[in-house]
């Protein structure tokens, strides 16, 4: 009876310890899935603080975009403006250069006719 309680002592001794060994390892196994879960937060938090950060940026970019629309709108406007003014200037000044040049024609002709005249007027005294 003595070696069936030494067997039996036996028995659970090793059983115990196959249990606590098993134990250990199951809470290693728990320990380094709750430092991989925990690494993937941290991942995780520092993805979103980028997300966060590029999505301010994106929005400042939009709000530049809409406004450099904008001002580009009211330049493109003014441009169209003076433009068509400039065209003005250059039809009046080429129309004043052609009135002036058919003036000078005139007077040279005048001139010729005058001194024709005034010449004839002489030979007559």
């Amino acid at each position: 009876e003595r070696e069936r309680e030494g067997g039996e002592q036996l028995v659970c001794y090793l059983a115990t310890t196959e249990m606590s060994q098993s134990g250990a390892a199951l809470q290693e196994y728990n320990n380094e899935l709750v430092k991989c879960i925990e690494d993937l937060c941290t991942k995780r938090d520092e993805l979103h603080r980028q997300i966060l950060i590029e999505e301010e940026e994106k929005s400042k970019i939009q709000h530049d975009i809409r406004i450099l629309t904008e001002r580009l709108a009211k330049v493109n406007e003014s441009l169209a403006k003076k433009m068509a003014a400039r065209n003005d200037y250059d039809r009046t000044v080429s129309e004043t250069e052609t009135a002036y040049m058919k003036i000078l024609d005139s007077s040279q002709s005048l001139l010729k006719v005058l001194k024709k005249e005034s010449s004839s007027l002489k030979q007559k005294q």
